[in-house]
């Protein structure tokens, strides 16, 4: 399977080091936030005289610890200010042939204000910031506004901006506040990156990994001051890298990081990214079948162990264990041996580590990772989701059935011996490309338990039947014709063949494809019943050679039983032999059915009612 969430992000922890905020004590920060700016406001109109009151530096100011109300205040602010995000207004029917004027007063209601970022994640901050009263209300190149509780409106010239990148897995923006001048850099990103740019502190490291356990995605945001002069030394020097030649990306890099020095942290999210609907018991349902489930995905290593966890593919309880990143033939015949050691814990492997492991030990390393109860790829590329799919195909012989919803997915979906394609946010393109479509991932469950089994079922059921039928009137005809010195005189002629290939025994045999040999609230909460399935024991050489052979002994009775029991009624013995032929093959139906229909009942009585009728119009073929 691919990814298993559903890319919708939700904002649900915020830690400043003595205090957690979640979900239930939001309110708490709005009615924080909604103070510190509503003094701030009144303030300002008191002081009047000078908007930009005289600051010291923050080095010489003594340390004074501040109030949980000024760091939520702090917090959010730079929660609210420190992204890539642009909110985008809908024009309403008949505004663009308005004045400006009316626009701009339109650009700031709020239920017309939807925010775009190339990161779900930071969207998710953003319209957070929004729900605890701090709303980003427009944004340009050069400034970004904010409105705060009261209505009033905050700008902030953006002076620089540091994209996020995988390499420096942070991001970090340079605004000036323009009432007070104050220039900020602030800087927000995963904890193994920021842990040594903060000052020290004592919290950081436990809370990441008590809200990894969680399956949360955290970001760490911190902050750092800065003073005119600083900002225009390090303005000049950013502006002298960025106009090398030689080295231009490491002069840069090492000129940001000047700056990443003793950053203030200001606190800790984490985000959710909410699991596609019922993803656990799914894959519980799927484990208990006997189906081992392995994840390809393009996350990174930290969110693709979370995502294992939270939708329990990895059981709290199980070892996990992580792949160091290999190069070399030797790291990877190491970090092979050192799985080896270990029994049923789930692995956890990055692309470039598996690429590597393929190269060199392709055979030892499936065979191993066949072993795991669970397997978790991260940073796959599609072509690699492909090659998984195919290398498992080729060395365990086993059937694989691929699941994914984007477009990174039609490789994978299309190499495997089932694609199912799940209509999500990433388009169709999975599911056009793949064998079956459903909205859900849920869905899969329902599929392969109840379909699945039914289709498996009931095809085998009627290819068998559909085989039995022909076969038995055929071992009539050639019993009939040894028993006559070999003539080649036809047993059954004209309409007799005809009709007993059509409307005699066509309904009752087409009406297996309604039966069931297991209530489908069975199937469903019983999956275990599925892993009888994947030995093929209901069409297989066996069961074939069981039906040749009831095909091959009726026929024989049949014919022998009509020519020896009724030897002084050999002139009819045509309409007697085909009559015990209909009847048996109506028999042999009402036998094999496991769960009857009422469609099923009819079809027995309307082939039998068609033959009984057809008897007035049958005696020139019976003589």
């Amino acid at each position: 399977t691919g990814t298993l969430t559903q890319n919708e992000m939700i904002f649900k922890r915020l830690h400043l080091g003595t205090v957690s905020y979640g979900t239930d004590t939001m309110d708490e920060i709005q009615s924080h936030i909604i103070n510190s700016y509503s003094q701030a406001h009144s303030q300002n109109s008191g002081n009047g005289t000078s908007s930009t009151p005289s600051r010291k530096p923050q080095s010489s100011a003594p340390k004074v610890r501040k109030s949980v109300s000024s760091r939520i205040h702090e917090a959010v602010k730079a929660i609210a200010l420190c992204h890539n995000v642009t909110p985008v207004y809908e024009s309403r029917a008949g505004v663009s042939g308005e004045t400006e004027y009316a626009e701009v007063d339109q650009d700031f209601s709020d239920e017309n204000r939807t925010y775009q970022a190339s990161s779900p994640d930071e969207v998710a901050l953003v319209q957070w910031t929004e729900s605890v009263g701090l709303t980003l209300v427009n944004r340009d190149l050069t400034s970004m506004q904010l409105k705060t509780p009261g209505g009033h409106i905050l700008t902030y010239y953006i002076l620089q901006i540091f994209p996020f990148t995988s390499e420096s897995k942070r991001m970090g923006i340079i605004v000036r506040d323009e009432s007070s001048g104050e220039i900020t850099f602030y800087m927000k990103g995963a904890d193994v990156a920021m842990s040594t740019i903060v000052q020290y502190n004592d919290w950081l490291e436990e809370e990441c990994g008590n809200m990894a356990r969680e399956g949360l995605r955290t970001l760490v945001v911190a902050k750092k001051s800065l003073t005119e002069e600083q900002y225009q030394d390090f303005e000049n020097r950013y502006n002298q890298a960025k106009l090398s030649i030689h080295d231009r990306n490491l002069k840069v890099a090492a000129v940001v990081e000047s700056l990443e020095r003793e950053m203030e942290l200001l606190c800790l999210t984490g985000v959710e990214d909410q699991l596609q609907a019922d993803v656990r018991p799914t894959l519980e349902m799927l484990r208990n079948a006997g189906i081992k489930i392995w994840m390809l995905t393009g996350d990174k290593l930290e969110t693709a162990t979370c995502i294992a966890k939270s939708s329990h593919l990895v059981s709290r309880t199980q070892d996990i264990h992580i792949f160091r990143p290999v190069t070399t033939r030797g790291e990877a015949h190491l970090e092979l041996n050192a799985f080896r050691r270990k029994h049923d814990c789930a692995l956890v492997i990055s692309g470039d580590s598996l690429e590597v492991c393929l190269k060199y030990y392709e055979h030892e390393f499936v065979e191993l990772a066949c072993q795991c109860p669970a397997v978790v790829c991260c940073r796959c590329s599609p072509t690699q989701k492909a090659h998984i799919v195919k290398l498992l195909q080729h060395h365990t012989g086993k059937r694989t059935c691929a699941i994914g919803d984007g477009g990174n997915d039609v490789s994978m979906i299309q190499a495997a011996d089932c694609g199912i394609g799940i209509e999500g946010k990433e388009g169709k393109q999975a599911s056009l490309a793949a064998d079956f479509s459903i909205t859900q991932f849920k869905h899969i469950g329902r599929l392969l338990m109840v379909h699945g089994r039914n289709s498996y079922k009931r095809s085998a059921a009627l290819g068998q039947f559909v085989m039995h039928r022909g076969l038995i009137i055929s071992t009539m005809q050639a019993v009939f014709s040894s028993v006559f010195y070999f003539a080649s005189v036809p047993l059954y002629q004209g309409f007799l063949m005809v009709g007993y290939a059509t409307i005699y025994t066509m309904f009752p045999v087409f009406s297996l494809v309604l039966d069931q040999d297991v209530k489908p609230e069975m199937a469903l909460l019983y999956p275990e019943l599925y892993k009888d399935l994947t030995k093929g024991r209901s069409l297989s050489f066996k069961t074939f050679l069981i039906w040749v052979l009831i095909s091959i002994y009726q026929g024989g009775i049949l014919m022998y039983g009509a020519l020896l029991l009724f030897e002084s009624e050999f002139v009819h013995v045509v309409a007697i032999s085909f009559t015990a032929l209909i009847l048996t093959e109506l028999l042999m139906v009402a036998l094999t059915i496991r769960t009857w229909h009422w469609l099923m009942v009819l079809a027995e009585f309307l082939s039998l009612g068609c033959y009984v009728a057809s008897l007035a119009f049958l005696n020139e073929y019976f003589g």
